[in-house]
């Protein structure tokens, strides 16, 4: 870096730097300290968002024994939902109770079922020919479950935390926005360094080139994962919320075939991975009373709906309740959210991606490519050639910066004593913060504790 600021721009006469030389160098110290704040944060999001993208992948071989049936059964006619949910049922006894049914389109996977059991959340898995009994799982110790939770609450979760995992991910905008402006090549003729590596030199260059060279090829990828990432968050999330909500963009209510009973619960209370445009949608209520709707009545309703597999149906919870079906995991395109009453199987509700307002489209696209399963196994390998980019930059530039601090110095870019350029920047970062308020919230920090460090400094040297 400091090849470049010295040989980029020239000095003025009397040898005070140029503006152009003070603007780069402003830049530069904003880019180093989100850097120091943003490196251990990326390393988890990249190694853990890079693992769980293989999730289809990884949990095939961990729970093969749960998720495949045994003995090659598949030849067989398939047993009915109902009995299904009856031999597990007599394989949980009294102390569960099942929640949800989930059936895969793929003829070999067991039926996967949801079941509280003193107050754990499992799931079970039955062998969908035979009714035989593969296995349950703790919710919470399933490799999805884990890494999830590292991604986002770094284990320790709470709103502190969540707050420090947003702050970081928008920091990371600031950064890839002022690492381009550093890589930005001064001059036409500049390609080795810019857009192709110096793998040929040493020292300070090799490692410059391999820490811009591919944090430019990558920035847009790094900045698409960091964006569709976002509706995730407490605060840009909740203002996602808000413009969606004003924008109409989701569905109100339902698109109800009936009238609309008074409900308190929303599609997230009783579907634990329904869509996410869905996910605060009312759920109506059943009206009646007697028999319920078996499972296999339900089902045909599924199949008469053409709602693509997988899909869950959970089951109603009181006399109220209806059955939710839902359907998240394939392409966008296929989300589904159906409620349907319990006692006369009516349709209360028939929600798909078309019925989405353009931000929830354009949102519910942004997850499916932040979870690697837009477009299939592309989708994934590009996921991850990003996820490991962003493992060699922060790599890459704390080898830099020891290699450039001197000894017993923390080695941070100097700053330049000119105010315009130092307000011009925050200034330009200010607007950033307004977009991002918690980004906001922390330059006001970092620009009150900088104001107070050179209060202290000046008044120390006048007492000399």
């Amino acid at each position: 870096m400091e090849e470049r600021i010295h040989h980029s721009y020239d000095s003025k006469p009397e040898g005070k730097p140029s503006r152009k030389a003070a603007i780069f160098r402003a830049v530069w110290r904003w880019h180093f300290y989100a850097g120091i704040f943003t490196a251990p944060f990326l390393i988890v999001l990249a190694i853990s968002g890079g693992l769980y993208l293989f999730k289809p992948q990884i949990e095939a071989n961990l729970y093969q024994e749960h998720f495949f049936i045994e003995g090659g059964s598949e030849g067989k006619p398939a047993l009915t939902l109902a009995e299904q949910t009856e031999a597990a049922s007599r394989e949980f006894g009294e102390k569960a109770s099942i929640l949800s049914v989930k059936q895969y389109d793929d003829p070999l996977r067991t039926t996967e079922l949801s079941y509280m059991e003193n107050g754990t959340m499992m799931y079970g898995f039955i062998n969908p020919y035979t009714g035989g009994y593969q296995g349950s799982l703790a919710a919470d110790e399933t490799f999805s479950s884990i890494f999830k939770r590292v991604h986002s609450e770094w284990f320790a979760g709470g709103t502190f935390v969540n707050l420090l995992v947003e702050l970081a991910a928008c920091w990371t905008l600031i950064l890839v926005l002022t690492g381009l402006y550093l890589w930005w090549p001064k001059k036409k003729s500049q390609i080795w360094g810019t857009v192709l590596p110096r793998l040929g030199k040493k020292g300070r260059v090799f490692w410059r080139d391999l820490h811009a060279v591919p944090a430019f090829w990558l920035s847009i990828f790094i900045t698409i994962l960091i964006l569709t990432g976002l509706p995730w968050t407490s605060v840009v999330g909740e203002q996602i919320n808000k413009l969606a909500t004003a924008a109409n963009s989701y569905p109100q209510y339902a698109l109800a075939f009936g009238a609309k009973p008074e409900s308190v619960l929303t599609t997230k209370d009783v579907v634990g991975d329904g869509p996410w445009a869905t996910e605060n949608m009312e759920v109506p209520a059943s009206s009646g009373s007697g028999n319920s709707k078996t499972l296999d009545e339900i089902n045909q309703v599924a199949d008469r709906s053409e709602v693509q597999k997988p899909y869950t149906i959970s089951l109603p919870q009181g006399e109220k309740g209806v059955y939710t079906l839902a359907t998240s995991h394939t392409k966008p395109g296929d989300n589904a959210t159906l409620n349907v009453d319990q006692y006369s199987g009516e349709v209360l509700s028939d929600v798909r991606f078309a019925d989405y307002g353009l931000i929830a489209k354009a949102i519910t696209v942004g997850i499916a490519l932040h979870e690697g399963r837009l477009f299939g196994l592309a989708n994934q390998i590009l996921g991850a050639i990003t996820c490991l980019g962003i493992v060699l930059m922060v790599f890459s530039s704390f080898v830099m910066w020891r290699k450039r601090k001197p000894k017993g110095t923390f080695g941070a870019p100097a700053a330049m004593n000119d105010a315009k350029v130092k307000w011009g920047v925050i200034a330009i970062l200010a607007v950033l913060g307004i977009l991002m308020p918690l980004v906001g919230l922390s330059i006001l920090i970092i620009v009150i504790i900088d104001f107070m460090v050179l209060s202290l400094r000046k008044r120390n040297e006048g007492t000399y």
